[in-house]
């Protein structure tokens, strides 16, 4: 398959025992995210300035791409651009505009689309597309979140059967996500624990108050969500061989998007711990015999919602 080539500037030249003397190769360099954007060109950058924090996800009214408000900087006299030129020198500004421009065509830039959290969440191809049940028999790490059960906005439940040692046991039965949202069933000296990290703004908890007997057991969390509608509440409870040993509502759940950046691990934590409970690596001690999750469907939107949104696709191709 023919490859694109590499886009850039080499910076190996810095690199030689003179490298720090030698003036940059890089004359030109543009930068995009969600239609802010800048154009560096021969020591000076025009930059947009973003019209809303970037943890709004875009949620709020947005200004059209084309009227954002610009800002210029000499950087050979401003590193630090703490001085605007953009209303002193307009014909620069224009110039660097333009600059962008051809930077954006020629990199594939073009359509800009300042259109966020509906980008993120929006169906990609997948190869669990349609699946409602996932067994796991061994332990595995770095699963994608685009290849892990989607527990978002539905109801779900997770069935580990193992067998615990003499001591009760230690370690991740399974997680999905990590620090700053995810969740998580694991035993912590020999108790089985639940936890629900929305976001890092709150997390749920349900545990056993006993540890658990060597030998073979099933732990099952089923968690029924409250819905339809994002972040919803719901309610969780937390088994052993077929007892209650923890049950808890709870009033709202993530409502989109788990996590970026972390992975679903069977056996085992990465990247980041789910709960401050434990440190990493926390594997588990026991022998996993299987790990099974069961995922209903979508409650994002309600029937009436999804009969409004077919119609609109079928106007949408008429």
């Amino acid at each position: 398959i023919k490859q694109k080539p590499i886009e850039g500037v080499s910076m190996a030249y810095t690199w030689t025992p003179d490298g720090a003397k030698l003036p940059s190769h890089r004359t030109t360099q543009y930068f995009e995210m969600f239609a802010n954007r800048a154009i560096y060109k021969d020591g000076w950058i025009a930059s947009t300035t973003p019209p809303a924090p970037p943890w709004l996800m875009g949620t709020q009214k947005m200004p059209p791409v084309d009227q954002y408000n610009w800002e210029l900087y000499n950087l050979n006299k401003d590193f630090s651009q703490a001085d605007d030129l953009a209303k002193a020198e307009p014909a620069k500004l224009a110039e660097m505009q333009a600059a962008f421009m051809v930077e954006a065509k020629k990199f594939e830039v073009l359509p800009l689309d300042n259109a966020i959290l509906s980008r993120i969440i929006a169906p990609r191809p997948s190869s669990v597309a349609g699946r409602d049940t996932f067994v796991y028999t061994d332990r595995v790490t770095g699963i994608p979140m685009s290849s892990a059960p989607d527990v978002i906005t539905r109801s779900f439940s997770v069935t580990a059967d193992v067998d615990v040692p003499a001591d009760g046991g230690t370690g991740m039965i399974s997680t999905i996500g990590g620090k700053f949202g995810g969740i998580g069933l694991y035993v912590l000296n020999g108790k089985p624990v639940f936890v629900y990290n929305m976001l890092r703004v709150e997390s749920f908890r349900w545990a056993g108050a006993e540890a658990l007997s060597p030998g073979k057991h099933q732990i099952v969390f089923d968690f029924d969500y409250d819905g339809p509608g994002a972040a919803k509440g719901g309610k969780g409870t937390l088994s052993v061989d077929g007892k209650v040993v923890d049950t808890k509502a709870i009033p709202h759940t993530t409502p989109f998007l788990m996590n970026l950046g972390e992975s679903m691990d069977i056996g085992s934590d990465t990247r980041t711990g789910v709960s401050d409970d434990y440190t990493l690596p926390f594997n588990f001690s026991g022998k996993l015999n299987k790990v099974t999750y069961k995922i209903g469907p979508s409650q994002l939107l309600s029937e009436a919602e999804k009969a409004a949104m077919a119609q609109a696709m079928r106007a949408a191709h008429d």
